[in-house]
Order: structure tokens, then sequence, then C-alpha cells
């Protein structure tokens, strides 16, 4: 049986070879525990004892320069089961130049069950509520179901009493991220990077003016419900949202050529062009048409029936020079314009 003076003399040698191993910890560099242990193991160095090489405690040293954040593994489930069950919001902006509208924030609002994505221009943060609001009316009339929670980061759009009032009289559990951690609003976060990186390439191809980004990231967010796969269904957004196949035949390439008849306007004399220019910029959210900036009067309309060419080898560089032009006239464009 061991004694008294046996049990303490072996902690002190446990003690003084565990502190041997952090000594060796130290003495190179810092070096991770692990990658010392294989130096050992595989006998790749001479003169390093063989000791265990264990992380068993925190080194403070390397924990206040090393440490990195926490990996958020995506879930392999649904977490919901119909749509509208929970919505995830987020703003970008402000854009340092404004739309055709004269807006600089976007609001974008996922559900999580389907994906489907919307996107709501606003002038400033304080609109955010607002349009909200009028979103969730629409929704739930349109769905004939309640919004049962939203998820959000705790910035002041999100955070303030009339948000907490609307969810609190609608009985909508108001989620909040935690600070610094844009990774627990992940889906709404992907979302908007990939709305943006696709509405920079867009005007990059189109050599559309950067004030027509809110028409971009609409047609972005369109064209991306009606064709993303979400991973676990199998099922694109617009389909698990709307409970049928999206039809896309009718898409065109953003930023093309397009010729709109000019009919029904008074001004028009007896040896006019019957047609005007425009340039294809998105589609309609209320109807079933194509939203087309008409060159000729500085204006953004809906049609229904217009003629496009979508393989006009001038087009960059015709809307490259209307780019130009256009800019200069960005204050008339925006008096004039019925746009978002």
């Amino acid at each position: 049986m061991l004694n008294v003076c046996d049990i303490a003399s072996s902690m002190t040698c446990l003690l003084s070879k565990n502190d041997d191993s952090w000594l060796w910890h130290r003495r190179l560099e810092h070096i991770h525990m692990h990658h010392l242990d294989r130096l050992v193991s595989k006998n790749l160095v001479e003169g390093l004892p063989t000791l265990k090489y264990e992380k068993d405690r925190i080194c403070e040293a390397c924990q206040k320069e090393k440490q990195t954040k926490n990996v958020f593994k995506s879930k392999n489930f649904v977490s919901t089961t119909r749509p509208l069950e929970m919505l995830h919001m987020d703003l970008f902006g402000p854009s340092r130049t404004m739309s055709l509208g004269g807006n600089c924030y976007g609001l974008v609002i996922v559900d999580d069950f389907s994906r489907f994505t919307w996107t709501l221009f606003i002038v400033s943060k304080d609109y955010a509520f607002t349009v909200f609001k009028h979103l969730a009316r629409v929704l739930e009339n349109g769905n004939n179901c309640n919004i049962s929670s939203i998820k959000s980061d705790h910035g002041g759009e999100f955070e303030n009493e009339r948000f907490e009032s609307f969810c609190n009289k609608h009985d909508i559990k108001h989620n909040f991220s935690a600070p610094r951690t844009p990774q627990q609003n992940g889906v709404v976060e992907r979302k908007n990077h990939s709305l943006e990186e696709l509405a920079q390439t867009l005007l990059n191809d189109s050599n559309l003016p950067k004030y027509f980004l809110a028409d971009v990231v609409n047609t972005a967010c369109y064209v991306l419900n009606r064709v993303l796969i979400r991973p676990i269904s199998k099922k694109t957004p617009y389909e698990l949202y709307k409970g049928r196949k999206p039809t896309i035949s009718h898409f065109k390439v953003f930023g093309c050529k397009c010729f709109v008849l000019n009919n029904g306007k008074d001004n028009i004399r007896k040896f006019d062009a019957k047609a005007d220019d425009g340039i294809f910029i998105g589609y309609s959210s209320h109807s079933h048409a194509y939203r087309i900036y008409n060159k000729p009067i500085m204006s953004v309309e809906e049609f229904v029936l217009m003629v496009f060419d979508e393989t006009n080898l001038d087009l960059q560089d015709g809307n490259k020079n209307s780019a130009e032009e256009e800019e200069n006239n960005s204050e008339l464009l925006q008096n004039n314009s019925r746009l978002i």
C-alpha cells in the first residue's frame, strides 16, 4: 500500500513532466501541442524529450492571440413546417448612389421554410417598420396564415418600440441574433451577399449606371426565387412557397435593348417613329408585365407587348454611352420617373 510520501512523490513527478511539456510549448514559440506530439512520435527532431504533449489546460498567451470564431455548422433539416412560420430580416446600405426613386437602403426578408425572398427599398432606416408592416399584412392575407416569428439582428431599425408593440399585438415572437454574431442570422446574411454579388455582375454586364441598383437587385431576387434549389427539399423557393412549379420562359437578359410601341400618345406626328428605344430593367411585382426604361422620355414604365433584342452586338457599347449621358441627368430622372 502506498504511503503519503509515495503519493506526494508521484504527484510531484507527474506535475514536473506536465510542466516540462508546457515548457517546451513555450520554448518552441507556442507551437500547438498536437504538433509537438507528432514531432516526437515520428522522431522528426533530436533533443525533444519524449513526453505526453496534450492540451490539458489553457495557455493564456495562445488564447489571447490565436482565438478564432466558432464554426457554425449548417443544419441538415428544415426547422419550420410551413411558409411564414419564421421570417429572417436584414437591412443593407446605405448605397453611395441613390436609386431612381431616391432610396439608399434595402430591406431583405427571407421565408425560412421556402427561402422565398422579398426586397423592399427605403429612403432611410426609419421606414423599415412601415414597409414590413405593409408586407406582413399582404402576405398573411394572401396565404391565409399568420406570421409566427421573425428573426433579425439588434439594429435600431428592428429593436424598437414600434416593432415590439406590433409583435405583441399580433402574437409574433421576435428573435434576435447575438451581438457581433452575424452567423446566427446567416440565412438572410448569405442572401444579402448573393443579391449584392449578382447585382454587381448584372450592372457590369449591362454597363448601366449605378442608380439602377434597386431595379437590378429586384430582378436578381425575382430570378433567384425561381431558379435556386433548396438542398434539403430539392425544390425551388417558388414551388415551396406558391405550391406550383415556376415558369421561366419569359425571362430576358437584364439591360437588353427593346422597342416599345408608342401608341396612345397625343404628341406623335405622322412621320415620327412608331416605337421608342427602351432598356429592359426587370419584372413587375404587381402584374405580368416588364419594367422598361423608356430612353426618349427618361421614365420607367411597365409594358406587356414589346420587342426584345437580346442578341444586339452593340448592346454594351450603346449602354455604356447612354449611361454616361444619363449620369449627367440623374436629378431629372428621379423627378420624372414612376420608380421603385
